[in-house]
């Protein structure tokens, strides 16, 4: 877990003392540190309320900010662009001095955003890159080439590929589109499997496989929606496996797309234990952890958002005292006008076997929640 940082004592010129806590009410004006110090007063901007860990996202930081006396207003906007536009307007028209955004669309938030930094809105992108815009000042996000890159070198161990094992039959999907991650994600493991598919060890029934990294979207799904995945694993399956050959391996870049096509698995007659396929996954949703516990999926990659939270919450510390929030990246990420100044965290393979001693022991899931 990431320490929160605590502001210190402030000290007016005069040499008066003035205290002020790491996160000042709404409405204060003390100012320190190299820049000017803002209210905190946050809008809390996330993507949807049908994927578990936007919930857990979303809560999680208006607790730990309400905890200080913050103001705090969170929006959920089930996916909808127009409906997230609309709600940040409300937030900044409310007094939101600082905005934390988890983008649906990365590439559609520039005017907006470039409206509230003109109202001197800081704005921090949350776990997805926000694109084409200078208003964004700050990005908290998980490596999420990293989470790309676990997956594919997981498949690659467990099927042997580097002692030049196969051919297996494998399926890829990718994220959203519309997803910034979802490239970051579909890159990191695509480097690690498409030489292998070029050598012939990865065979792809379907022919839904990207020429190069570049091609992603060819596959992606649309809104991470779990029925979309199971539909097109059911095209495939009817299309492409009709004389007795098994799907052996599924690349799925998160945890909803993984339970899409475990469903779709299910009706094809597919049965864990004996010819069920590998399948990744990432976020560690409950229902993967079960997935996981039951042989039905193969490992998710597990991005802590308490510690995504945590760092964001040092991130607001900061800009309330007036000082340069902390970051460890500003070479990565480009967003086509600037290199947003990033702070990366680190994800996690989590298999059955690490359920345990990962997930349960961390508390970041509750034993009786998962059936253990």
């Amino acid at each position: 877990m990431t320490r929160i940082k605590h502001v210190s004592t402030l000290f007016l010129t005069l040499g008066l003392a003035a205290g002020m806590s790491a996160c000042a009410p709404a409405g204060s004006s003390d100012s320190g540190g190299e820049g000017d110090a803002a209210e905190c007063n946050v809008g809390i901007s996330m993507p949807t309320r049908s994927l578990e860990r936007w919930i857990n996202d979303g809560e999680g930081l208006e607790e730990k900010l309400k905890a200080k006396g913050c103001s705090v207003d969170l929006q959920y906007a089930d996916d909808k662009t127009d409906q997230q536009i609309s709600q940040i307007q409300n937030q900044v028209a409310g007094g939101a001095k600082i905005l934390v955004v988890a983008a649906i669309d990365g590439k559609t938030l520039g005017p907006t955003l470039e409206s509230a930094k003109e109202q001197d809105v800081t704005v921090i992108a949350y776990d997805r890159l926000i694109n084409g815009t200078d208003a964004v000042d700050y990005y908290a996000t998980f490596d999420n080439y990293k989470v790309g890159q676990l997956q594919g070198e997981f498949l690659e161990e467990q099927l042997g590929l580097a002692e030049g094992k196969g051919p297996f039959n494998l399926e890829p999907f990718a994220g959203s589109p519309d997803d910034n991650n979802a490239s970051f994600f579909f890159g990191g493991a695509w480097d690690v499997l498409l030489p292998y598919v070029e050598k012939g060890q990865l065979v792809v029934p379907s022919g839904k496989s990207p020429a190069s990294n570049d091609e992603w979207t060819s596959i992606g799904i649309l809104g991470w929606q779990s029925v979309d995945a199971q539909a097109e694993m059911d095209n495939r399956l009817q299309s492409f496996y009709t004389g007795g050959d098994k799907v052996d391996v599924v690349l799925s870049p998160n945890d909803s797309l993984a339970l899409g096509i475990e469903a779709s698995l299910d009706g094809a007659g597919y049965t864990p234990g004996t010819d069920w396929p590998l399948i990744t996954g990432q976020d560690a949703d409950v229902a993967a952890v079960k997935a996981l516990l039951a042989d039905r999926q193969s490992m998710t990659v597990w991005k802590d958002t308490r510690e995504l939270g945590a760092q964001v919450e040092t991130m607001i510390d900061a800009l309330v005292a007036g000082e340069d929030p902390e970051v460890n990246d500003t070479e990565t990420y480009d967003n086509g006008v600037k290199v947003v100044p990033t702070y990366i965290l680190d994800p996690v393979v989590v298999t059955k076997d690490d359920v345990q001693t990962t997930l349960v022991d961390s508390g970041f899931v509750s034993a009786g929640d998962v059936g253990l």
